[in-house]
């Protein structure tokens, strides 16, 4: 039996190495899709891929948790496996929290430093002082360390704040609640307790941004799969170009025969004409080959077969959206009756977080994952799908709305147009927005299966002191674990055989400790179901049309090697004002390079 428990343990950790291979080769695919070619940075590429990475890893180790704690569990009789003794139990919670740990503290690192330091490394470089040897590889470390001290200062301060600072669960000493289960979770050391402040002082932030980016994004992204704009290789669009390119150069032929024959040359209203149709007909050049190239003509067998292919599988697409516009909805009608249930009858209400004992309403989700759990290992891949679907959404959300300070854009992210410095300031959102969608996840869409599993408890009493309750014959005895059991005599077994997750045990810790953070990630999931209802409801009635000025942007980024009216060039140019030198460009004149910036970084 003990070498049972081990195959199985074993098998679910090789399952999750398979999925980091896999989120691997996702965050390497959406970083060379995303970023723009021509600015190009190898630093900047490889931090996004390991962030990337990083997170995908940390929030796909929910369903290794679920799995593990479940597996020690005869989900029929309500009693712990054989193989699972206490110290094996322990060793499993041991390792899954030194991996969470490890993950967490390294997706805070890379959050709070690294991805700063790329940011100013990338900034600070200049092609032309390095050819020139003006810059040297300290130079640029130097200049790149400055700026990320000050990021350097807030962890130590965060982290301080955390060691020092009583939490404000432990002042009340626990009074306000009767459960041993929440009891337990404030016997920490204070390392784990600065931990878990500056942990929970990223989830709020991550939380805030997951309100707005997620919850647009979870309307948007099953809606562009049914209902998307008109393709932009649209035959019709390709007629009306060629046409109205047709008409201007007739009216340029026009005005020049008109005034070919006077000696006073052409008037200034004819020449301002000429002048706005000679740039309306690039425009119009540039929109005619860009239909013509993603049509397919000039490519090669392989994109035209795409082209096909797409074709194809479009009714494909639009029962895919279908679908995950039902669940979409379904899994905000559970969050809504999860916020619902916790608000009224949380065993402690403000004081913890709104930490819900056991589901009092029917939760659709949660009732789907306990079910398809009797078909081992469906639950898990569910909750996998899941987790990818808010990831989806997300990445959905920040490419719609873009990087906003209030309603300011300050970068734009586009498939191929997205530059370096937006590209890391979206990883770091994306990390961000991850921890609160580990909290949404474990703590609103599926409350009770992410805590427990599919683990269940004898509701019997034993037959003698130091025996086990026997639930062989009366299985309607066999009841799900919660935090809660109305018995004592079930909540002293529940203790014994019910194991929370290592995840919702973390998240009980931080809204236990510092009930702000659990008040303001609760509340914050209302503004959540409420931006997601309004964005559903707009984009739903809302008819798809075509942004030609958008259509004609990309046209002309194609051709001029970047503009400094892009944001990301406005951006580069406060960065100018704060360093107080200019970036030369690489035909070395200050002059003429005022239209190509800098070159890419390394």
């Amino acid at each position: 039996m003990a070498a049972q428990g081990y195959v199985q343990t074993s098998l679910i950790w090789v399952t999750y190495g398979v999925a980091v291979v896999l989120a691997l080769i996702a965050a390497s695919i959406t970083t060379f899709t995303w970023q723009t070619p021509r600015e190009r940075s190898a630093t900047v590429s490889t931090v996004a891929i390991i962030s990337l990475t990083a997170l995908l890893a940390t929030v796909l180790l929910l369903p290794v948790d679920i799995a593990l704690v479940s597996s020690t569990t005869s989900t029929a009789l309500g009693v712990k496996k054989d193989w699972a003794t206490p110290a094996r139990v322990d060793n499993i919670l041991l390792t899954l929290k030194i991996v969470y740990y490890s993950l967490y503290s390294f997706d805070a690192l890379l959050c709070l430093l690294i991805i700063p330091f790329s940011y100013f490394w990338y900034e600070e470089y200049d092609e032309v002082e390095e050819q020139e040897g003006n810059q040297t590889f300290g130079s640029r470390l130097w200049g790149a360390f400055k700026y990320t001290i000050a990021f350097i200062l807030l962890v130590v301060i965060i982290f301080l704040v955390g060691f020092f600072v009583p939490a404000a669960g432990s002042r009340g000493g626990g009074k306000h609640l009767d459960l041993d289960f929440f009891k337990r979770l404030l016997d920490e050391n204070h390392g784990e307790k600065a931990l878990t402040f500056g942990l929970g002082l990223l989830i709020t932030l991550g939380t805030l941004l997951y309100i707005l980016y997620t919850g647009a994004g979870l309307a948007l992204f099953p809606i562009s799969f049914i209902k998307s704009a008109p393709a932009i290789s649209a035959p019709q669009l390709s007629e009306n170009t060629a046409s109205q390119l047709e008409q201007n150069r007739e009216r340029q032929r026009q005005l020049e025969m008109r005034n070919a024959g006077r000696p006073e040359g052409m008037p200034a209203k004819d020449r301002r004409e000429l002048e706005a149709l000679a740039r309306e007909e690039r425009t119009l050049v540039r929109r005619e080959r860009l239909a013509a190239e993603a049509q397919g003509e000039g490519k090669g067998f392989v994109v035209r077969a795409w082209h096909k292919i797409c074709a194809v599988f479009r009714p494909l697409k639009l029962i895919g959206g279908i679908i995950l516009i039902v669940l979409a909805l379904l899994i905000w009608v559970s969050m809504l009756i999860t916020g619902i249930d916790k608000a009224a009858n949380s065993v402690c209400k403000e004081h913890c977080g709104y930490i819900l004992a056991h589901i009092n309403v029917f939760q659709p989700i949660n009732w789907i994952f306990v079910q398809t759990a009797k078909a081992f290992p469906v639950d898990y891949v569910l909750m996998a799908l899941l987790i990818l679907l808010f990831f989806s959404s997300t990445i959905s959300g920040v490419a719609t709305i873009g990087i906003r300070f209030l309603w300011l854009r300050i970068f734009q992210i586009r498939k191929g147009r997205t530059a370096p410095q937006a590209l890391l300031m979206a990883t770091v959102m994306l990390a961000l927005i991850m921890l609160g969608i580990n909290y949404a996840i474990a703590m609103m869409v599926a409350p009770q299966y992410a805590s427990y599993g599919t683990q269940t408890f004898c509701d019997l009493p034993p037959a003698h002191p130091f025996a086990r309750p026997d639930c062989s014959e009366t299985p309607e005895a066999v009841k799900p674990c919660s935090e809660w059991a109305d018995a004592a005599r079930g909540r002293r077994h529940q203790q014994q055989v019910c194991t929370p997750t290592v995840m919702s045990t973390f998240l009980n810790r931080v809204t236990l400790n510092w009930p702000v953070f659990g008040a303001v990630a609760f509340w914050a999931q209302f503004a959540f179901l409420a931006v997601f209802l309004i964005v559903f409801l707009t984009s739903l009635f809302r008819a798809p049309r075509l942004d030609l000025s958008e259509f004609d942007e990309e046209a002309e980024a194609n051709e001029e090697e970047g503009l400094l009216a892009t944001t990301g060039r406005r951006f580069g140019a406060t960065w100018q004002d704060i360093t107080g030198r200019a970036k030369r460009s690489s035909n070395g004149s200050n002059g003429a390079g005022a239209g190509n910036g800098s070159g890419s970084g390394v």
